[in-house]
């Protein structure tokens, strides 16, 4: 090669990406050059254009895989980037890209080059190329070309969520004024989103796929907010506020040990069944234990249905330093397999309104 840069001097170039798909897998493009380059297809196809590598910055190897993929931009892309090899023009090298606002949309019919020629998918729009979230248009402070996915998350918001709520009046003899202390019941709603970006302060990302990521540094709407295509995310809001939508199923993996600590209050809502499962292993010492501090009631409410407790292979205790009140709106039902023995410190009362039997193969009386 008889001239190259640094020898030659430097040459420039404007074009437009024409093809991404490099059989090298390079991260490569074909441009269609200003000046360099006629836009005639007939004359010279996109496939005879002369690929271009693609510059990474420094904070990206670029190396046995490490680092930043160079495959952001798409057929219709403006580029700019200069010729390894000086007048030869047909070894480019790509260094940025260029936005701009398009003039007319891609076609297909018109033969014609400095397009995107393999689908005329690029440009979407005859708007800035700048993203919409980072733009926010306004006009007279109302929003006039609102992003599709921000339309979505203010309208795809969960309101009313219910929680626990046990029966206001409670009433079990003798526990003490006839009642228990109970909570009443509320909802929650799903906080919209606090997007009010002003240019230039929001950074966006967005893939020809739909995945979206914001990092916005408008003053007093600050926010970060990552969201995939099919609308699972997250966004944290000015005040530290996260909100986490997940749209399908979410797994929970923790190789080890796993510790929350909620320095509020925790309400949970399922719209469906809970299973817990403790030492599945079966090892001694993995123990499910609940401690409810001082002042506080545990309550359980089932409101139609069954409250079962089964010990397969042991014991179940229940012990109680002040009374033990049982109001049964039925029949009490007790069958023992072994004896039965009752202590009882102080007095007991008895009262039967019906019938009163016991029968044993021997009655003592003392």
């Amino acid at each position: 090669m008889a001239n190259f840069m640094g020898k030659e001097g430097f040459q420039w170039f404007v074009g437009v990406v024409e093809d991404r798909n490099d059989p090298k897998t390079l991260g490569r493009v074909r441009v269609r050059c200003l000046g360099y380059h006629t836009p005639d297809l007939t004359k010279l196809p996109t496939a005879d254009l002369p690929w271009g590598h693609v510059m990474n910055p420094i904070t990206s190897a670029t190396v046995s895989g490490v680092g930043q993929t160079p495959l952001g931009l798409v057929e219709g892309s403006w580029v700019i980037g200069f010729f390894q090899d000086h007048g030869d023009a047909q070894m480019p090298i790509i260094i940025g890209s260029l936005p701009g606002v398009p003039s007319a949309l891609s076609s297909l019919e018109n033969n014609r080059g400095f397009q995107d020629t393999t689908n005329a998918n690029y440009p979407k729009y005859l708007e800035t190329d700048m993203n919409r979230l980072a733009v926010n248009l306004k006009e007279n402070g109302a929003e006039t070309n609102p992003h599709s996915s921000l339309t979505l998350r203010r309208s795809d918001v969960d309101l009313g969520v219910s929680i626990a709520d046990i029966d206001e009046q409670v009433d079990i003899a003798g526990a003490g004024n006839g009642s228990i202390d109970v909570d009443l019941g509320d909802s929650w709603d799903e906080p919209v989103t606090t997007y009010a970006a002003e240019y230039p302060k929001n950074h966006v990302m967005e893939t020809e796929g739909g995945h979206i990521r914001e990092y916005d540094d408008t003053i007093g709407a600050q926010r970060i907010h990552e969201r995939h295509a099919a609308g699972t995310g997250y966004e944290i809001d000015n005040e530290g506020t996260k909100i986490t939508r997940v749209k399908k199923d979410q797994y929970h993996i923790v190789s080890n040990d796993d510790y929350i600590h909620i320095q509020g209050a925790a309400k949970s809502t399922i719209d469906k069944g809970l299973k817990v499962f403790v030492n599945k292993n079966a090892e001694e010492g993995n123990n499910y234990n609940i401690e409810v501090g001082a002042g506080a009631n545990v309550t359980v409410q089932v409101n139609k249905g069954d409250i079962n407790m089964v010990a397969v292979d042991g014991d179940i205790n229940m012990k109680m330093s002040d009374d033990c009140n049982i109001d049964v709106g039925g029949n009490l039902n007790v069958t023992v397999a072994g004896d039965a023995s009752e202590t009882v410190a102080g007095k007991k009362d008895e009262l039967v309104t019906g019938n009163n039997t016991k029968t044993g193969a021997r009655i003592d009386l003392n």
